[in-house]
């Protein structure tokens, strides 16, 4: 009998140092997951702080990085982004200024007119990047963009079941 009981204790010590491992896992990858959302959360706080400008270089140096753009190619980028950027940032200080003044939904009318307006503005964007890039460049950055589309739409996803 002692020699069972001895065979069956030391048979769990394995499974317990299993049972260690995976907490201790569980627990490190949370905390890495906590500290990686913390500086997402940081870097955007940050980018919404910069003005229209700085946001355009930024924009344009990271495009020039991934599309090898040429000197000509970076001005135009440049002018198009900032145009983008500054509407964007006017939109946005209109919507703040609605929503102090009253904390009233939008109408459906005015939900689809915003929703146009993007979109138009999309087809605006991929049209003169089109004139602006070569046929390569404009494929890589086509699929750039599809893919941060989707990756945002994935995020939003997630955010909604949690």
């Amino acid at each position: 009998m002692k020699v069972i009981l001895a065979q069956i204790k030391n048979s769990m010590k394995p499974m317990k140092q299993l049972i260690l491992i995976a907490i201790a896992f569980a627990t490190l990858q949370t905390s890495a997951q906590d500290r990686r959302q913390h500086r997402q959360q940081n870097h955007r706080d940050m980018m919404k702080e910069l003005t229209p400008e700085e946001r355009a270089t930024i924009k344009t140096k990271h495009m020039t990085l991934e599309l090898d753009l040429n000197e000509s190619q970076q001005s135009e980028v440049k002018a198009l982004i900032l145009k983008q950027a500054t509407k964007k940032q006017q939109k946005m200080d209109a919507r703040k200024e609605e929503t102090k003044d009253s904390k009233k939904e939008i109408s459906k009318e005015e939900h689809v007119k915003r929703i146009n307006e993007k979109l138009d503005d999309q087809i605006e964007m991929k049209a003169k990047m089109k004139a602006i890039l070569t046929a390569e460049q404009y494929e890589k950055w086509n699929s750039m963009t599809h893919h941060k589309h989707k990756q945002r739409k994935h995020k939003k996803k997630r955010k909604e079941r949690h």
